[in-house]
């Protein structure tokens, strides 16, 4: 096209024209010099027969990282812009031409890899909108990743791979160093939940070293949550850089949820919405109450001894073998079989905080229960305190999401999350 252009400016309609006319004279040097510029059909420009195309009706324009990036976390993604796009695809090759393998947001504004990029490697973004005259426009950059730092942060999950859990289980995700509050929207943007079927939920953080997800109602039975956390390269503060990515998938076992009411002294357990059992419990009496709030199992231990001298000294303390021990809270109260209380259960409150069932019932919600299963007391003299076990469920959805670094779109799913942009 750029030929055709220079030949039209060469051979101008004055100065062509000016030619033809001598050539009407019979002047030969000149109608030769004449033929150089025509097409063979009355000596109409070669650009006069094929006008330049109509350029690309999209456009795309990369933002970051800029053209020619040093020293770029192992974490960057492609963020662009795009304009009258129908269409649009991101290409990010190493130096040796290997593609990378990752994710376009569903805003269609940005780009993130399906993991950390090589330290101190050179890559190439190709960013291609296509719009409605299917002519594509592209825009590229090419930047430099950093050297691997020094300081590195590693994240862990409490769950593992295949592990199945109580519809009550929230995600929990530790850091071995604290994430400065400035930088955890950007660690949050990060993460990712993804639900089958798709439930709405958000992250919440605990404390500056641990974040947690939740749904905004109990997770569905059977479901499974694949949960994603892309910290490999990423800036977190005072130099310090994620040291790996972390990927995790879980499933939800059935709906297994226990209630307790203080003031029938009984349990009722509901299995996918069904009740299938009811029990005789006794709760802590009055000078050490059981919670009232929604707890979730913690640790199940089929023997265990609770030792209380050291904490209330010899007159209040005791020492004592228990069996199918299930923890709700750090301060010490369980479900446990209490065959020493069978006699109060039902009737009156004797433990010293832990809900008391008998030796059969005991082995049986042993037996069925698993990490994560929820349970509600209601009705003591004390409430539940926030942050005493995994209380994510004794949190109103208005309070939990207060806990988000990113601001709460109401009614996003969880697959992806509304924190799945890069």
């Amino acid at each position: 096209m750029r030929a055709s252009q220079d030949e039209l400016t060469r051979c101008g309609t004055a100065r062509c024209g000016g030619r033809r006319r001598v050539f009407a004279a019979g002047v030969l040097a000149v109608a030769m010099a004449l033929t150089g510029c025509t097409n063979g059909d009355g000596g109409k420009p070669s650009s006069w027969q094929s006008p330049a195309e109509d350029p690309p009706k999209a456009t795309a324009t990369i933002t970051e990282p800029q053209a020619d990036a040093k020293d770029m976390p192992a974490s960057t993604g492609i963020t662009f812009t795009t304009k009258d796009a129908e269409e649009v695809t991101v290409e990010v090759k190493d130096s040796a031409g290997k593609e990378v393998e990752g994710d376009l947001a569903a805003d269609r504004k940005s780009w993130l890899p399906d993991g950390a990029l090589k330290y101190g490697e050179t890559y190439t973004a190709t960013v291609t909108a296509t719009g409605d005259d299917d002519k594509p426009a592209t825009a590229t950059s090419t930047f430099t990743t950093m050297d691997r730092p020094a300081k590195q942060i590693r994240v862990v999950s409490f769950l593992g791979d295949n592990q199945v859990v109580g519809v009550g289980m929230p995600l929990i995700v530790k850091f071995s160093r604290a994430i400065p509050e400035d930088y955890r929207d950007d660690v949050q943007r990060r993460m990712t939940v993804t639900a089958k079927p798709a439930q709405e939920g958000i992250w919440h953080w605990v404390s500056p070293t641990e974040v947690r997800y939740r749904p905004k109602e109990f997770w569905k039975a059977n479901s499974t949550v694949s949960y994603r956390i892309q910290a490999g390269g990423l800036p977190l503060g005072d130099g310090w850089y994620g040291r790996s990515d972390l990927a995790v998938d879980i499933k939800i076992g059935p709906s297994f949820v226990m209630t307790v009411e203080n003031r029938t002294k009984r349990m009722t357990v509901t299995k996918d919405g069904k009740v299938i059992k009811t029990i005789l419990v006794s709760l802590g009496k009055k000078t050490t109450p059981s919670s009232s709030g929604t707890m979730v199992v913690i640790e199940k231990l089929r023997k265990t001894v609770f030792d209380t001298m050291e904490e209330l000294g010899p007159e209040e303390g005791y020492r004592t073998d228990i069996d199918f021990a299930q923890r709700l809270t750090w301060g010490g109260e369980f479900i446990h079989a209490a065959p020493w209380s069978e006699g109060q259960q039902g009737t009156v409150n004797v433990s010293h905080g832990c809900v008391n069932v008998s030796m059969a019932d005991g082995a049986w919600l042993f037996a069925n229960t698993r990490i994560g299963d929820p349970i509600t007391v209601k009705g003591t003299e004390r409430k539940l305190q926030n942050g005493n076990g995994w209380t994510d469920w004794n949190m109103s959805w208005d309070e939990y999401v207060k806990g988000s670094a990113l601001p709460y779109e109401p009614g996003t799913g969880a697959e992806p999350s509304a924190e799945a942009t890069p």
